[in-house]
Protein backbone atom coordinates (compact mmCIF):
# COMPACT_ATOMS: atom_id res chain seq x y z
CA UNK A 1 0.00 0.00 0.00
CA UNK A 2 2.84 2.37 0.84
CA UNK A 3 4.51 1.63 -2.48
CA UNK A 4 1.27 2.35 -4.36
CA UNK A 5 0.88 5.66 -2.55
CA UNK A 6 4.48 6.56 -3.33
CA UNK A 7 3.96 5.75 -6.99
CA UNK A 8 0.83 7.92 -7.06
CA UNK A 9 2.80 10.80 -5.52
CA UNK A 10 5.52 10.35 -8.14
CA UNK A 11 2.86 10.33 -10.86
CA UNK A 12 1.52 13.68 -9.63
CA UNK A 13 5.05 15.11 -9.66
CA UNK A 14 5.52 13.80 -13.19
CA UNK A 15 2.29 15.48 -14.32
CA UNK A 16 3.48 18.82 -12.96
CA UNK A 17 6.82 18.20 -14.66
CA UNK A 18 5.20 17.46 -18.03
CA UNK A 19 2.97 20.54 -17.95
CA UNK A 20 5.84 22.74 -16.81
CA UNK A 21 8.11 21.29 -19.48
CA UNK A 22 5.62 22.07 -22.23
CA UNK A 23 5.01 25.56 -20.85
CA UNK A 24 8.74 26.30 -20.63
CA UNK A 25 9.22 25.15 -24.22
CA UNK A 26 6.51 27.44 -25.57
CA UNK A 27 6.96 30.52 -23.38
CA UNK A 28 8.80 33.48 -24.98
CA UNK A 29 10.46 34.77 -21.81
CA UNK A 30 13.63 32.70 -21.63
CA UNK A 31 15.58 35.92 -21.28
CA UNK A 32 14.23 39.38 -20.49
CA UNK A 33 15.60 42.88 -20.97
CA UNK A 34 13.82 45.84 -19.38
CA UNK A 35 14.70 49.21 -20.91
CA UNK A 36 12.95 51.95 -18.95
CA UNK A 37 14.81 54.91 -20.40
CA UNK A 38 14.27 58.49 -19.29
CA UNK A 39 10.48 58.45 -19.66
CA UNK A 40 8.16 55.81 -18.21
CA UNK A 41 5.90 56.16 -21.25
CA UNK A 42 8.61 54.81 -23.52
CA UNK A 43 9.44 51.87 -21.23
CA UNK A 44 9.59 48.53 -23.03
CA UNK A 45 10.30 44.94 -22.05
CA UNK A 46 12.01 42.70 -24.57
CA UNK A 47 11.65 38.95 -24.21
CA UNK A 48 13.37 36.24 -26.20
CA UNK A 49 12.37 32.60 -26.32
CA UNK A 50 13.14 29.48 -28.28
CA UNK A 51 10.53 30.10 -30.96
CA UNK A 52 9.74 33.83 -30.89
CA UNK A 53 10.85 37.24 -29.66
CA UNK A 54 8.28 39.50 -28.03
CA UNK A 55 8.21 43.16 -27.05
CA UNK A 56 5.85 44.59 -24.47
CA UNK A 57 5.34 48.36 -24.21
CA UNK A 58 4.12 50.20 -21.14
CA UNK A 59 1.19 51.52 -23.15
CA UNK A 60 -0.20 47.98 -23.39
CA UNK A 61 1.00 47.15 -26.90
CA UNK A 62 2.40 43.68 -27.37
CA UNK A 63 4.09 42.28 -30.47
CA UNK A 64 5.87 39.03 -31.24
CA UNK A 65 8.10 37.87 -34.09
CA UNK A 66 8.62 34.21 -34.91
CA UNK A 67 12.12 32.84 -35.48
CA UNK A 68 11.72 31.25 -38.89
CA UNK A 69 15.38 30.70 -39.75
CA UNK A 70 16.89 27.85 -37.75
CA UNK A 71 20.44 28.07 -39.12
CA UNK A 72 20.78 31.73 -38.17
CA UNK A 73 20.14 30.98 -34.49
CA UNK A 74 22.97 30.48 -31.97
CA UNK A 75 24.01 26.93 -31.20
CA UNK A 76 22.65 26.95 -27.66
CA UNK A 77 19.18 27.95 -28.89
CA UNK A 78 19.17 25.20 -31.52
CA UNK A 79 20.26 22.67 -28.90
CA UNK A 80 17.63 23.97 -26.46
CA UNK A 81 14.90 23.52 -29.05
CA UNK A 82 15.89 19.94 -29.77
CA UNK A 83 16.39 18.82 -26.19
CA UNK A 84 13.24 20.48 -24.87
CA UNK A 85 11.11 18.84 -27.55
CA UNK A 86 12.71 15.47 -26.74
CA UNK A 87 12.04 16.10 -23.06
CA UNK A 88 8.35 16.74 -23.75
CA UNK A 89 8.06 13.60 -25.87
CA UNK A 90 9.83 11.36 -23.35
CA UNK A 91 7.81 12.72 -20.44
CA UNK A 92 4.57 12.12 -22.35
CA UNK A 93 5.66 8.52 -23.04
CA UNK A 94 6.52 8.15 -19.36
CA UNK A 95 3.02 9.24 -18.35
CA UNK A 96 1.44 6.68 -20.67
CA UNK A 97 3.73 3.83 -19.56
CA UNK A 98 3.48 4.48 -15.83
CA UNK A 99 -0.30 4.69 -16.07
CA UNK A 100 -0.22 1.05 -17.17
CA UNK A 101 2.45 -0.01 -14.67
CA UNK A 102 1.20 1.64 -11.48
CA UNK A 103 -0.16 -0.61 -8.74
CA UNK A 104 -3.30 1.47 -8.29
CA UNK A 105 -4.43 0.76 -11.86
CA UNK A 106 -5.93 -2.43 -13.27
CA UNK A 107 -3.99 -2.27 -16.52
CA UNK A 108 -0.79 -3.98 -17.60
CA UNK A 109 -1.43 -7.63 -16.77
CA UNK A 110 0.42 -9.47 -14.02
CA UNK A 111 2.70 -8.05 -11.35
CA UNK A 112 5.94 -8.60 -13.25
CA UNK A 113 4.66 -6.87 -16.37
CA UNK A 114 3.44 -3.88 -14.35
CA UNK A 115 6.78 -3.70 -12.58
CA UNK A 116 8.69 -3.65 -15.87
CA UNK A 117 6.36 -1.02 -17.30
CA UNK A 118 6.77 1.10 -14.20
CA UNK A 119 10.55 0.86 -14.44
CA UNK A 120 10.49 1.81 -18.13
CA UNK A 121 8.32 4.84 -17.34
CA UNK A 122 10.75 5.88 -14.62
CA UNK A 123 13.65 5.70 -17.09
CA UNK A 124 11.67 7.91 -19.49
CA UNK A 125 11.14 10.47 -16.73
CA UNK A 126 14.82 10.48 -15.81
CA UNK A 127 15.87 10.99 -19.43
CA UNK A 128 13.23 13.72 -19.84
CA UNK A 129 14.55 15.48 -16.74
CA UNK A 130 18.13 15.33 -18.04
CA UNK A 131 17.06 16.62 -21.47
CA UNK A 132 15.20 19.46 -19.75
CA UNK A 133 18.03 20.31 -17.36
CA UNK A 134 20.79 20.54 -19.96
CA UNK A 135 19.29 23.33 -22.15
CA UNK A 136 18.15 25.43 -19.19
CA UNK A 137 21.62 25.26 -17.63
CA UNK A 138 23.34 26.03 -20.92
CA UNK A 139 20.93 28.90 -21.67
CA UNK A 140 21.44 30.37 -18.19
CA UNK A 141 25.21 30.14 -18.57
CA UNK A 142 25.05 32.08 -21.86
CA UNK A 143 22.86 34.79 -20.29
CA UNK A 144 25.17 35.21 -17.30
CA UNK A 145 28.35 35.25 -19.41
CA UNK A 146 26.89 37.91 -21.72
CA UNK A 147 25.68 39.93 -18.76
CA UNK A 148 29.13 39.96 -17.16
CA UNK A 149 30.91 40.77 -20.43
CA UNK A 150 32.09 44.38 -20.31
CA UNK A 151 32.33 44.68 -24.09
CA UNK A 152 28.58 44.14 -24.59
CA UNK A 153 26.39 47.28 -24.30
CA UNK A 154 24.04 47.50 -21.36
CA UNK A 155 21.01 47.86 -23.61
CA UNK A 156 21.55 44.42 -25.16
CA UNK A 157 22.14 42.52 -21.90
CA UNK A 158 19.44 40.20 -20.61
CA UNK A 159 18.49 38.36 -17.46
CA UNK A 160 16.97 34.88 -17.04
CA UNK A 161 13.21 34.89 -17.51
CA UNK A 162 10.40 32.89 -16.02
CA UNK A 163 10.62 30.13 -18.63
CA UNK A 164 14.13 29.20 -17.46
CA UNK A 165 12.99 28.82 -13.86
CA UNK A 166 9.97 26.84 -15.00
CA UNK A 167 12.27 24.53 -16.96
CA UNK A 168 14.52 23.99 -13.92
CA UNK A 169 11.61 23.15 -11.62
CA UNK A 170 9.98 20.86 -14.19
CA UNK A 171 13.24 18.98 -14.75
CA UNK A 172 13.57 18.49 -11.01
CA UNK A 173 10.04 17.11 -10.76
CA UNK A 174 10.69 14.68 -13.60
CA UNK A 175 13.95 13.47 -12.11
CA UNK A 176 12.40 12.89 -8.68
CA UNK A 177 9.44 11.05 -10.20
CA UNK A 178 11.71 8.86 -12.32
CA UNK A 179 13.91 7.92 -9.37
CA UNK A 180 10.87 7.03 -7.26
CA UNK A 181 9.40 4.80 -9.97
CA UNK A 182 12.70 3.02 -10.62
CA UNK A 183 13.60 2.47 -6.97
CA UNK A 184 10.13 1.18 -6.07
CA UNK A 185 10.44 -1.57 -8.69
CA UNK A 186 14.07 -2.27 -7.78
CA UNK A 187 13.32 -2.71 -4.09
CA UNK A 188 10.60 -5.22 -4.86
CA UNK A 189 12.86 -7.30 -7.11
CA UNK A 190 15.72 -7.08 -4.63
CA UNK A 191 13.50 -8.27 -1.79
CA UNK A 192 12.35 -11.23 -3.86
CA UNK A 193 15.98 -12.12 -4.57
CA UNK A 194 17.16 -11.86 -0.96
CA UNK A 195 14.19 -13.66 0.52
CA UNK A 196 13.27 -16.46 -1.89
CA UNK A 197 9.95 -18.23 -1.37
CA UNK A 198 10.12 -21.19 0.98
CA UNK A 199 9.25 -24.58 -0.44
CA UNK A 200 7.54 -26.92 1.95
CA UNK A 201 8.48 -30.58 1.52
CA UNK A 202 5.76 -32.96 2.51
CA UNK A 203 6.48 -36.72 2.99
CA UNK A 204 5.06 -38.92 0.35
CA UNK A 205 2.01 -41.03 0.95
CA UNK A 206 4.06 -44.12 0.36
CA UNK A 207 6.31 -43.35 3.32
CA UNK A 208 3.27 -42.69 5.49
CA UNK A 209 1.76 -46.01 4.57
CA UNK A 210 5.02 -47.84 5.29
CA UNK A 211 5.31 -46.08 8.62
CA UNK A 212 1.76 -47.03 9.58
CA UNK A 213 2.07 -50.80 8.86
CA UNK A 214 5.01 -52.84 10.05
CA UNK A 215 5.91 -56.04 8.24
CA UNK A 216 6.54 -57.82 11.54
CA UNK A 217 2.80 -57.75 12.26
CA UNK A 218 2.24 -60.25 9.44
CA UNK A 219 4.89 -62.73 10.51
Amino acid sequence: MASASLQFFAFILALFGVFGDIAATLLPNWKVNADVGSNIITAITQMQGLWMDCTWYSTGMFSCTLKYSVLSLPVYIQAARTTMVLSCILSAFGICITTVGMKCTKLGGDTDSKSHACFAGGVCFILAGIFGLVPTSWYTREIISNFLDQTIPESTKHEPGGAVYTGFISAGFLLIAGVIFCTSCFKKQQGAWIYPPKHHHFPSTEQDSNAGYNLKDYV
